[in-house]
């Protein structure tokens, strides 16, 4: 369950956010929401895939941290196991809460249901005069570029569509205890349909500043040599 609630120095003044990283704090996730703005950034440790969004009739990235639903690989002992983590992860328990009338006016809500707020520890959200501790003014940042991000990459999501670069994918794998693990219903970049563009379509992507996002995702997927890993890792201290 969630309870959205626009966030405000009235309301909220004592508030506390913790930021440590744990299962039981919401983070035992398969994967997150990724916006093409942080591929170069998310591709250095997941892999990037895409998957249907029923919410707008079209298509969103994700950065996958597990096989299965629950499981996130990047989590131990110590937190986060990567040097980034994906702005839709990191901004938790805030989001974006747009304006009840249909404007485009963005405001900062926090999900009050989310495990990871917690009046007795954690950072401040506001000081003793009410007002944006450094933490809450970094969140709002990157919250805005993950709200920005995710307005953006319709266009990205068109562009792959106009030009068939998406294509569906699925990848099986035998682990270390001979288990087996499946992952389907996402897609990627189909790399000979990429290699096969002429010209002027490659110049329109790259003028369009889709061509560098393009090309991170392909790299990301690389990374499941290490996703693999990591499960057979988590095999052996299960």
């Amino acid at each position: 369950m969630s309870r959205h609630s626009p966030l405000s120095s009235d309301s909220h003044k004592t508030l506390r956010v913790s930021r440590a990283r744990r299962a039981e704090l919401g983070d035992a996730e398969m994967c997150c929401l990724a916006v093409p703005a942080e591929f170069r950034d998310a591709q250095a440790h997941y892999p990037i895939v895409f998957q249907k969004d029923p919410s707008r009739d079209g298509m969103n990235a994700v950065a996958l941290f597990g096989f299965t639903r629950g499981e996130n690989l990047f989590l131990n002992a110590r937190g986060w196991d990567a040097r980034y983590v994906p702005l839709a992860m990191e901004t938790k328990p805030f989001l974006v809460g747009l304006d009840r009338e249909g404007g485009d006016s963005a405001h900062v809500h926090i999900d009050l249901d989310h495990p990871r707020v917690d009046a007795a520890q954690g950072e401040r959200v506001f000081d003793d005069q009410g007002q944006p501790t450094p933490f809450l003014q970094a969140m709002t940042g990157k919250l805005g570029r993950l709200h920005e991000g995710y307005q953006a990459s319709r266009g990205f999501f068109e562009a792959l569509e106009r030009h068939e670069l998406l294509e569906p994918f699925s990848l099986e794998i035998t682990l270390e205890d001979g288990s087996h693990n499946q992952l389907v219903g996402f897609q990627t970049i189909g790399e000979a349909r990429l290699q096969a563009l002429d010209a002027a379509v490659v110049a329109e992507l790259h003028a369009a500043g889709h061509l560098m996002p393009i090309f991170m995702v392909v790299a990301s997927l690389s990374n499941f040599a290490d996703l693999v890993r990591r499960k057979n890792e988590s095999l052996v201290h299960a």
